[in-house]
């Protein structure tokens, strides 16, 4: 190989000008010399490096890329839970109504809080404070800012507006964190379904208290069976009419017969829970779900059903309403009374007491007892609000608990209880539990308390109680209105009844013929005025109240008028004249 270049024709080491001597580059000569390398392969070498090079820095480029892009959406899980660490500090839940309509949210906000062992001129900062937020009082930030502790709040809820003009002071030992408030769109509109929370956002009454865990552990928001348009229409009459009677409170529900779904519920005086301002005691009291009271006349329905059910007294049976009933303690009346022997279906038309008395009497106490406890009326309601009435009922039954309770005393329950009996009477028999939850698991619950047969009687009777009786003024055109009045006094501190000071009540359901909802009206002391005549009974207060409600919202329920029902009826009243 290396003849070429040590050739035995060239004499010792003697090159001609211009040889070279040129050996392969991976041989050494002796005497440790290396052979240089070719400078076209030097310069390849020196391109490979740069692409080598090159190529690391676009790799650790795209590794970041893809650990900061990728891999943090690579489960659904790292998604979610980053989701609601960056974007949702909100921790409370929204409730809508059916619709989905918000009633209550919840908006982001910044608490102002103090570590006074950090202030260094706690007078100083307490006067620039004061200045941003007026409404604080001077002597008690200053007093927060002395205290001992590492701890303090001085304002919750700043606006943005002013968290900047705090920052601005740039005073040591004043920080900010996240918070939420509580927010009510509608104000007073759902104020005793709904409640309130307190100043940590914890529920303190309604479903805010009821519902709280729910509230807090979930983000889905919560929908009621509450309709805010019928909600608003319903406030508005029932004000309308406990101003126009002098009432000095109020109360109406709206449930659907066949599901136990409460669509409106309003109770008068009301709040606003967006505001912190002391409230009465009366206008924070849930009347309709807690005011527990004597019905009056409208329990006169349990007694005509339950005596229909148990077949001791049939519709076409007649008691005597001639005299007064007088019993071993008492003496039952009639007011306005008849005077003459009564059917059943009369018996409830005149809303006599002395028949139902009788009739009651005749299926007996325990047959009593066990219906009104079967249809709910010993119980407090198992409801979604946290203000819940515990009926008041006779610890003995004797036969004038008998009797009175047959007409509507002796026993005290909730409005709400009331019309969740009377929905189970029209609807086929069947009892629901009330609830303000939409399609929830008690909309799918019931037991039987009657037979089909027997409501079916119990709706004619309800009807004619609104056609040829006391709730006349509730026979809205197109509607085919069925109820019942109810007036009772109230008592008084001293236990008596007091004549002038009465509640009035007018339960009803529409249309009669083929349920769909119940209404229960209830003016808590309402007066005579001239209109009346000087009465305060219900059919001159709660019936044309009612009436006025079924008008305006049974077109928003999507309820359509038959009015050839009405003038079907108008037709025979005429054929029966000649």
């Amino acid at each position: 190989m290396f003849g070429k270049y040590f050739s035995k024709k060239k004499s010792g080491n003697f090159y001609l000008p211009g040889e070279e001597i040129k050996l392969d580059r991976v041989v050494s000569l002796g005497g440790g010399l290396a052979c240089e390398k070719d400078p076209l392969s030097v310069c390849k070498s020196r391109i490979s490096l740069g692409i080598a090079g090159f190529a690391a820095v676009y790799l650790l480029i795209a590794w970041r890329l893809f650990d900061l892009c990728v891999v943090p959406y690579l489960s659904a899980e790292t998604v979610v839970q980053k989701s609601v660490a960056n974007h949702n500090p909100i921790t409370r839940a929204d409730i809508v109504d059916r619709n989905g309509t918000i009633i209550a949210t919840s908006l982001p906000t910044v608490n102002l809080y103090a570590k006074p062992h950090k202030i260094i001129d706690a007078e100083s900062a307490a006067k620039e404070l004061v200045k941003v937020l007026p409404e604080l009082k001077y002597e008690i930030v200053l007093k927060k800012l002395r205290h001992k502790g590492t701890f303090v709040y001085l304002k919750r809820n700043l606006t943005p507006s002013q968290q900047y003009q705090i920052n601005y002071l740039g005073i040591p030992g004043l920080e900010f964190e996240n918070g939420e408030k509580r927010v009510y769109p509608h104000k007073n509109l759902f104020a005793h379904i709904v409640g309130s929370t307190d100043i940590d956002n914890e529920g303190i009454s309604g479903i805010e208290k009821a519902l709280n865990d729910r509230l807090t552990h979930s983000d889905i928001p919560l929908q009621l069976s509450i309709d805010a348009g019928i909600q608003d229409t319903v406030r508005e009459l029932l004000k309308e009419g406990m101003e126009k009677y002098h009432a000095i409170g109020a109360t109406a529900a709206l449930m659907e017969v066949k599901t136990g779904e409460i669509i409106s519920l309003v109770s008068l005086p009301d709040f606003d829970p967006n505001t912190n301002k002391v409230k009465t005691e009366k206008a924070l009291f849930n009347m309709a779900t807690k005011g527990v009271y004597e019905p009056g006349s409208v329990l006169k329905i349990f007694n005509t059903a339950m005596s229909l059910e148990s077949g001791k007294v049939k519709v076409s049976d007649k008691f005597d309403a001639t005299k007064p009933l007088k019993l071993r303690q008492n003496v039952i009346k009639d007011y306005r009374g008849e005077n003459r022997w009564l059917s059943v279906p009369e018996i409830l038309v005149y809303s006599s007491n002395i028949g139902s008395a009788q009739m009651a009497l005749k299926v007996g106490g325990t047959e009593q007892r066990n219906f009104l406890e079967k249809i709910g009326l010993f119980e407090p309601l198992d409801i979604e609000v946290a203000e819940k009435g515990k009926p008041i009922v006779p610890k003995k039954w004797s036969e004038s608990t008998v009797a009175t309770v047959a007409y509507g005393y002796g026993v005290a329950v909730s409005p709400l209880h009331v019309v969740s009996g009377y929905a189970a009477m029209i609807n086929g028999g069947i009892y629901h539990s009330p609830s303000f939850i939409k399609d929830g698991p008690k909309s799918k619950d019931g037991h039987r308390v009657i037979s089909n047969k027997t409501s079916n009687s119990m709706r004619k009777l309800m009807r004619l109680v609104v056609t040829d009786g006391s709730g006349k003024r509730a026979n809205v055109p197109g509607y085919e209105v069925g109820g019942k009045t109810g007036t009772a006094n109230k008592l008084s501190e001293r236990g008596k009844y007091v004549d002038k000071k009465v509640r009035t009540t007018f339960v009803s359901a529409f249309p009669i013929s083929d349920p769909k909802y119940a209404l229960i009206v209830m003016l808590d002391e309402p007066k005579a005025i001239k209109e009346t005549w000087g009465f305060v009974t219900s059919g001159w207060n709660t019936v044309p109240t009612a009436s006025k409600i079924i008008s305006a919202i049974a077109p928003q329920l999507n309820l359509k008028a038959n009015y050839d029902i009405d003038d079907l009826r108008k037709q025979r009243i005429i054929e029966a004249s000649y």
